[in-house]
């Protein structure tokens, strides 16, 4: 699956029973190469919702490149690794981890 896929599968396998309804996040991903492209993730009214391009001001920006991610969701790339050498840049690490804990696996 690329890394465009990967995020856009987000509206299926983030768990929305686990938000808060009065939570309102926005996420920007900016995968730069094959397979991937500028997103942005909100979540609001414990729903989540996936477009193209990055709308809006983001409480949390990701940026790698679209191999990497894709690598990191498989599981072949330690996200502390990927943050250690810089394979994936975050502008809010504690938003993110709130973010991910509401994840299903691939």
């Amino acid at each position: 699956m690329r890394a465009s896929e990967m995020i856009k599968s987000f509206e299926k396998r983030i768990a929305t029973d686990e938000i808060d309804e009065n939570e309102e996040k926005v996420f920007h991903f900016i995968l730069s190469g094959d397979g991937g492209g500028d997103f942005t993730v909100l979540l609001k009214n414990k729903k989540v919702k996936v477009t193209e391009g990055l709308k809006g001001d983001a409480d949390c920006e990701i940026k790698a490149k679209a191999k990497d991610y894709e690598a990191l969701e498989n599981g072949d790339l330690s996200p502390q690794w990927a943050f250690i050498t810089g394979k994936i840049k975050v502008s809010d690490v504690s938003e993110l981890l709130k973010f991910k804990s509401h994840f299903k696996k691939l």
